[in-house]
Parts: C-alpha cells; sequence; structure tokens
C-alpha cells in the first residue's frame, strides 16, 4: 500500500494522537491556529495554578516524539474545495497557501468560553491570555461559578483550593450538577466542594450577558430566570457549555443545523468517503464523546481499512461521562468510572502518572525541552 497524504486540520489534543497514530503509515500535514498544544483540558488549574497547568497541559509539537514525521503549518483553515482536494490555510503573515490531500481529518474542535478558541496565536499571545485570566481570578474577593458540568466544578474547586480566604459560589440549574455523570459522582463532589467553603447555589438558572461577553472573565451583577434577584461579583466565570463549533471554514452541505461535522458511525462524514470528523466537531452523539473515549484510535484504525477496502468499525458512545472532574488536588486525582465510584491517585503518583501513562503510554514519548524554529512551519527533529 503507497503511503496516503492525509491532512489534519486542528492539533489539538485529539488531533495530535491522530496525528501520531496516522504518522506511521501516511504522509501527515497538521494545521494549527497555536504554536503548540494548548489543552482546553483542567480549566480550573489552568486559573488558579497556571504554571502547574502548562507543564502538562501546554507542549511545544516539537516534543511530542510522534509527530517527528509530521508535517506542520502554524495557520487558519478558511475553505474546504472538496473537488479539487484542497484546504486553504491563512498564515500569521497574512498569505494564503492551498494544502492538498488525499484524506482530511477535520479535528478543530469548539469554542467554548474564553479558554477555548481558534484565534491563530503566538507563543506570547498564549502566554497573554493566561497571565491575565489567572491575575483577574487572583485580584478578586468573590468570585461566581456559572455552569453545572466537570468544567464549573473544576473552577470552583481549584480556585477555593488556591486561595482559601476567597467567597466562592457556584450556580448551577438543576438540583444536582453533574447531570450527565453517575448519581454517585455528583455526591462525592457535592461534599468535597462543601469541605473547601464553596457556597453551592442549586436552581439557578442565569441570564447569560449579550454577544460573546460569556467567553470572557465578567463581572456582575448575573440575573437569573428562575427569579432570584442578580448575584454580585468581583469575576464571573460562565462554564455554562455554550459551546460552538469551529466550523466557519466547512461547507455548509456537511454540517448539521448546529454546524457541527455530520459523520457516519465509522466517522467518516457524510457523503464525501475522503473526509472524516473526530472530537468535539464530530456530532456522534448528543454529547460528542468521540474527543475522550478513544475515537482517535478508531479513526486511525478506519483510515488504515478504508486504504485497504476493509470494512470499517462503528464508533459506540459511552452512556455517561466518566473520568476527572476536579483535576489534581493538594491529596491527588480522583477519576470516576462509568459506573460512578471513584478512585485516588495519592499526589505523589501524579508525576509518574504523568510520565508513564500519559506522556510515554498515551502520547508515545514527549521530550523535555522544546526545539523552535524561526518559521511559522515546524517540523519536529528525531531525539
Amino acid at each position: 500500500m503507497t503511503r496516503p497524504r492525509v491532512l489534519i486540520v486542528g492539533l489539538g489534543d485529539t488531533g495530535i494522537l491522530t496525528g501520531i497514530g496516522l504518522a506511521r503509515f501516511a504522509d501527515v500535514t497538521g494545521i494549527t491556529a497555536k504554536p503548540g498544544l494548548v489543552s482546553g483540558q483542567e480549566l480550573g488549574m489552568r486559573l488558579a495554578r497556571p504554571q502547574e497547568w502548562m507543564r502538562d497541559h501546554r507542549i511545544a509539537y516539537d516534543r511530542f516524539r510522534g509527530l517527528d514525521r509530521m508535517r506542520i503549518v502554524h495557520g487558519s483553515a478558511v475553505a474546504i474545495d472538496t473537488s479539487a482536494r484542497t484546504v486553504r490555510v491563512h498564515h500569521p503573515d497574512g498569505s494564503t497557501d492551498d494544502e492538498p490531500y488525499e484524506l482530511l481529518v477535520i479535528a478543530t474542535g469548539v469554542t467554548n468560553g474564553f479558554w477555548r478558541h481558534p484565534t491563530v496565536q503566538s507563543d506570547a499571545e498564549v502566554d497573554a491570555d493566561l497571565a491575565a485570566a489567572h491575575q483577574r481570578v487572583a485580584d478578586a474577593g468573590t468570585v461566581a461559578v456559572i455552569g453545572g458540568g466537570a468544567a464549573a466544578m473544576s473552577c470552583a474547586a481549584q480556585v477555593s483550593e488556591r486561595w482559601p480566604a476567597k467567597d466562592v459560589h457556584l450556580y448551577f440549574p438543576g438540583e444536582r450538577a453533574l447531570p450527565e455523570h453517575h448519581s454517585r459522582v455528583w455526591r462525592r463532589i457535592e461534599a468535597r466542594l462543601t469541605g473547601l467553603g464553596v457556597t453551592l447555589h442549586p436552581g439557578h438558572r442565569a441570564i447569560p450577558p449579550p454577544g460573546d461577553e460569556a467567553r470572557q472573565l465578567t463581572s456582575g451583577p448575573v440575573g437569573w430566570s428562575t427569579g432570584q434577584p442578580p448575584t454580585a461579583a468581583d469575576v464571573v466565570v460562565w462554564a455554562i457549555g455554550r459551546v460552538r463549533p469551529n466550523t466557519a471554514w466547512v461547507p455548509p452541505d456537511i454540517l448539521d443545523d448546529r454546524g457541527f461535522v455530520r459523520v457516519l458511525p465509522t466517522l467518516r462524514v457524510e457523503g464525501h468517503d475522503d473526509i472524516f470528523a473526530v472530537g468535539d466537531v464530530a456530532a456522534t452523539d448528543r454529547l460528542r464523546t468521540s474527543a475522550r473515549n478513544q475515537g482517535h484510535k478508531l479513526l486511525v484504525r478506519n483510515i488504515r481499512s478504508a486504504m485497504a477496502g476493509s470494512p470499517l468499525r462503528a464508533y459506540r458512545p459511552p452512556r455517561r461521562r466518566w473520568g476527572s472532574v476536579l483535576g489534581v488536588q493538594h491529596d491527588g486525582l480522583l477519576v470516576f468510572a462509568p459506573n460512578g465510584r471513584g478512585f485516588r491517585f495519592p499526589r505523589w503518583t501524579i508525576g509518574s502518572l504523568q510520565r508513564y501513562i500519559v506522556r510515554r503510554g498515551i502520547y508515545g514519548g514527549v521530550r523535555t525541552a522544546p526545539k523552535r524554529s524561526g518559521s511559522g512551519e515546524r517540523t519536529a527533529s528525531s531525539a
């Protein structure tokens, strides 16, 4: 079999893992708006302890050994020509190029709050974003976290643990938070938050501010559609799950009515045998779970099967969300199984977990120091 030319648009967590898997048998090019991995995971740690967060969640692409054979282009995809099999890329210097493909993988993810967006950035601009958000929260006396998902839980817990004197409030619309998790998970998290001094406010459905203000850190007051009086706070963190797919560059016939990429269970795009999608941008199921449940492994296998003319396998989404909710805290990392049972990794084991399980096992090796080139395009060298 000849090595196919594969183009991956989007190099977040899922795009990187897909590239590592495909680079073994394909000529892979990745298009990315960021100068390296800037993960959307662990929002609470990103706000409260950004230096620790960067150690594991902000990694230059040339540190990933599995990307050594992959060509990486810094820029933003602006259009697809499905007939010519090219993607037009706008570069930071204002120039444009057409990148050809035989197979295309759409892994551009979603925009969510202030921490996940497709803006083309330099390292300095990423640094400024991280520092500004951290300082805004550090200077606040009262912090209101809005949302009932894992990102909101993580924010409330991490901020309260990092600054015990702060007045931290968590507002969510239902009787319980984490509605997509097993009920056991919420019971454990509720006890943890209360123990950290977080004030819980169930039954509060916020009225989001106009325009894109909910995609920023704001200050009060916050209004409630559930009838409570407005709430004042020095800083408001909007973690309400109002995601927007990063698909403005994708033809409308590929998208569903919300802008997500329509895929078959095999992760192949409907009506386009040479295009696949994976991660938060792919409409696999209601929660678009292929980003967190080995979707990249299935995609790599299915691309190989497609090239060989073999049958493709279907993605099977989990019934419930699982994994870490609060992130690493002073006493370790609490991870939940789909049945709601939790297991805590002691704090002293976290370094080994990151080194051996994540960096070696999942990513296939991560170098300790980045090697940067002066151009907008990077090709990692071998160790």
